[in-house]
Parts: C-alpha cells; structure tokens; sequence
C-alpha cells in the first residue's frame, strides 16, 4: 500500500486518516500531544462503525482501522510516504515552523500539503529547499463526509505537484479543484464569507431572525447546491439558459453590489446577540451531540448522492 503522513490528530487530521485508510491507503497520524492522539482513535473507529452503517465503507471497519497506526515521530509519520497531510492549527507561525521540519526529513518525491483555511502557502514555505512540492489543499469540515478539497499552489509550486496532489485526491475519492492563482480564504471560504456577511447584515438590520434565515439556506437554496453549483443554477432557472437569466435579473444585481459596497458593515454586537440565540437551541454541553447528528445527516446525504450518481441500468 502506498503510505500517507498525516501531521495533527485533531479534528480535521483525523477526518483526513479516514479518508486516506478507507481509500486502501496506508496511514501514519502523527501528532505531539498522545491525549489528542488517543481522543482521535477513539472517534475514528466510532465514525467508522457510522460510515459502515449508512454503506459509505467499501471494507469492514477494522480493515479500515488495521490501515492506520499512530507514528511516535514527525520522521516515522513521513518516512516512505509519497504524501503528507498537515492539519495543525491556523497559525502561520506553527506551519513554517512544521513545513520546515517536513521539508528536511521527507523523501525529495514526497508531496508536502497543508489543510489551512485560509493561509496562503508562500506565507510558510518560500525559504524552503523543497518548496516545489509544497501546496496548500484544503478540505472541507468534515472531509471524510464533505468530499471538495481546494489545491492552491504557490507562485513557486511545480505543476507536477498540484497534478499528482489532484490524481491521489481523486484515488482516495475526494473532489478536488484547483485554485489558479493564490488568495486569502481559498475560493470556499470567500463564497460562504460572502454569503454570511449577507445574512449578518440582514440579521443585523432586522430583515428576518437567525433562525429563518438558516431556514432560507436549508430548505431553500441548500437543496438546488446539494447537487448543482449557482452557475448551473441560473443557466437551468431562465427558459433560455445563463444569457437570458442575466438579461433579465442583472440590473437587481448591479443594484445589489453597489448597496452592498456602500452598507454598512454587521456590528460586533451582533456576535453575542447570535451566541445567545443558538445556545438557546443548542446548549453548549449538546453542541458535540448535535455535531455527531451533523455528521449523520451528511452520511445520508452522501449515501443518497452516490446512488443518484450511478449509471443507469442497462
């Protein structure tokens, strides 16, 4: 089995070992603190007996399981591996610091990715020997369920490393995309910032409660995205496609743009108005309860967007 590092065994860190170990992988999870490696094994094995009841685990979970080992060392967790994925925390410091360390004891083939949300990766790699195959992909929380992942390069990142990133992503069943020029926030965050700054703006303004407002995405436009992105949309929501849709709606949209320039932005108030408000739907000793009802909720959905995938029958 070809070997995968995966660096940090948090939250993201092992949701990615799933991913990998599911796929046929063999996976090394490293991290420095052994509390957060043994909390993390614990939940992987209670998402894989999940991932196994809803049909999503091609093998039995202890075959699953029996992929992963906990590597003791940074070199162990990298050694043989033709990639490595780092999930430490969101700090720029805490990456080059890593990159650093994986850059001088990886193999000089091996792929060296970061699951950053945000942080572009020549913030953390440009003083690197071995920055050519270095990049940045980022998945969404979580990825074992959430299957996109963003490979963002850097102005120095060789292009056989974004392709041989995008080739073992779509091996390990992920949907990888790529992101042709660095920026800030990848392109899924700056979708949903644009989105959220929207809704704290009507919220904030008084236009609808919290609560509607999520009803708006749920059971609105979240049902069109689950399985169309908004370009397809708009082409399928005017009787003659795309050109005729902006004929008809783009002038509201210009309006819109320039009203959103000129708004003026959510107050910080707004955060322990929102706080106050989803804790009183969720309480804070339920949020990993809810979490977990999450997670179960995006099984289904996965498992029914497989089947609506599969060729029809002859």
């Amino acid at each position: 089995m070809d070997k995968i590092g995966i660096v940090g065994a948090g939250l993201i860190g092992r949701a990615w070992a799933i991913v990998f170990a599911r796929a046929g992988f063999a996976v090394a999870l490293h991290d420095r603190s052994e509390t957060i490696v043994a909390a993390s094994l614990a939940t992987i094995e209670t998402s894989l007996a999940d991932l196994a009841a809803a049909g999503l685990l091609a093998d039995a979970p202890q075959a699953v399981r029996a992929r992963m080992r906990i590597a003791p060392t940074l070199a162990d967790a990298l050694a043989g591996a033709i990639y490595v994925q780092e999930s430490l925390p969101e700090l720029t410091e805490v990456k080059r610091e890593v990159f650093a360390a994986m850059d001088a004891v990886a193999a000089p083939a091996t792929v060296l990715a970061s699951s950053t949300s945000a942080i572009p990766g020549s913030t953390f790699t440009e003083g690197l020997a071995g920055r050519a195959r270095c990049l940045v992909a980022h998945p969404v929380n979580p990825p074992h369920l959430v299957p996109l992942v963003e490979l963002c390069g850097t102005p120095w990142t060789a292009p056989e490393t974004v392709e041989r990133a995008r080739a073992l992503m779509t091996r390990a069943g992920q949907v990888p995309i790529t992101v042709q020029r660095e920026l800030e926030g990848f392109i899924l965050n700056r979708l949903q910032a644009a989105l959220l700054n929207e809704a704290f703006r009507l919220v904030d303004q008084g236009y609808v409660s919290a609560d509607d407002l999520d009803k708006t995405v749920k059971d609105g436009l979240g049902l069109r995205w689950a399985f169309m992105g908004p370009m397809e949309t708009i082409d399928l929501n005017a009787p003659a496609g795309v050109a005729d849709y902006l004929a008809r709606y783009s002038p509201f949209f210009r309006r819109l743009d320039a009203e959103t320039k000129a708004a003026t932005p959510w107050r910080d108030a707004l955060g322990a108005r929102l706080e106050a408000e989803r804790r009183r739907a969720v309480p804070a000793t339920q949020l990993a309860e809810r979490q977990a009802w999450r997670d179960r909720r995006l099984m289904a959905l996965l498992a029914h967007k497989n089947e609506m995938n599969k060729p029809p029958r002859e």
